[in-house]
This record gives structure tokens, C-alpha cells and sequence, in this order.
């Protein structure tokens, strides 16, 4: 039996990542994670909104090859820093959090078709 690829639109993947930005900005502060894990949210959700702009740039400023690794990056850097933010604070929220949000968007990068139609 043949399975069916399926894969997320680029548009689709710049939109999640237009709304998942501003969750990341904002937990920190309605959850009580402290200055820290508060700046690193800030930093890691602005570097998202950064990226997720970035495919609706029609300039064409960022290679897709390029935006999908700095992707990976910015999930891993995110899981990372949620264990260490976790283990640094004893708040296994932050870990949960943070670790969850990386899984979640490099699943997301993962999945994604980084191509554009032609003629776009």
C-alpha cells in the first residue's frame, strides 16, 4: 500500500510561525518564569517573527534553504534553553514549555515544503 507525502505549504508554515511568535513573546510573563527565561522568550519569539516575515518578504532576502536552517536552529536553541532554564531555576514549567515549543516547531519545519511555485 502506498502512503500519500504530505507536506505544509510554505504560506501555511510563515503563518503558524506569525502566531506561534507573539506565544512565545508572552508566556513567560503569564506563566511567572522570571527575568531570564523571560528575555530568552522575548529573544527566541523575535528571531521567529524575524524568520516567519521573512517568507513574505517578495525581495527574496533570505533563501528558503537558508530560512529552514536557521529554523532548526532557533528549535533547538529554544529545547536547549528550556532545560537549562528549568534546571538553573528549578521550574519544571519552563522545561515543559520551552522543550514543547522547540518539538513542536522543528516538527512544523520538518513538515514543511520549502519551495515556492513557480513563477513566485
Amino acid at each position: 500500500m502506498k502512503t500519500k507525502r504530505t507536506s505544509i505549504p510554505l504560506h501555511v508554515h510563515g503563518a503558524l510561525e506569525v502566531l506561534a511568535a507573539p506565544l512565545l513573546i508572552v508566556a513567560p510573563f503569564a506563566l511567572g518564569f522570571g527575568e531570564l527565561a523571560g528575555a530568552v522568550c522575548v529573544a527566541l519569539g523575535a528571531i521567529l517573527m524575524g524568520l516567519a516575515i521573512s517568507i513574505h518578504d517578495d525581495r527574496g532576502n533570505v533563501p528558503l534553504s537558508t530560512h529552514a536552517e536557521l529554523d532548526y536552529t532557533v528549535a533547538t536553541v529554544t529545547v536547549v534553553a528550556g532545560i537549562a532554564l528549568g534546571i538553573a531555576t528549578g521550574n519544571p514549567l519552563i522545561t515543559a514549555f520551552m522543550a514543547g515549543f522547540g518539538a513542536l516547531h522543528m516538527a512544523l519545519t520538518a513538515s514543511t515544503r520549502f519551495s515556492r511555485p513557480l513563477g513566485a
